[in-house]
């Protein structure tokens, strides 16, 4: 993995710590809050799945096929990583609206 996708792996990830970090001290509590983070985690496994399920996919391809392949990949994931961080900038102004409420 070069050091450019892992930077962008470890900023996702801790965008992603944050973003669950904000919501666990949200000032809303119980089931509102629990459903609301189980189905952005959902939301966040299946992604992973489908990124996973097209890595796998790709490595059984022969040489230049599979070059083509990651390329792809790589630019399936540069999309889903902005998407997320969208995600992690819309989930922040959640958090933000709400403590000033």
């Amino acid at each position: 993995m070069s050091n450019k996708t892992s930077n962008v792996l470890f900023f996702l990830s801790g965008a992603a710590a944050g973003a669950v970090a904000g919501i666990l001290f949200a000032p809303e509590k119980g089931r509102e809050t629990r459903n609301w983070l189980s189905y952005r985690l959902e939301k966040y496994r299946d992604t992973l799945s489908d990124l996973t399920e097209q890595l796998m996919d790709g490595r059984d391809s022969s040489l230049s096929s599979a070059k083509t392949e990651g390329q792809r990949v790589i630019q399936d994931a540069k999309d889903k990583a902005e998407k997320l961080l969208g995600d992690v900038d819309s989930l922040i102004k959640e958090i933000n609206s709400r403590k000033e409420i």
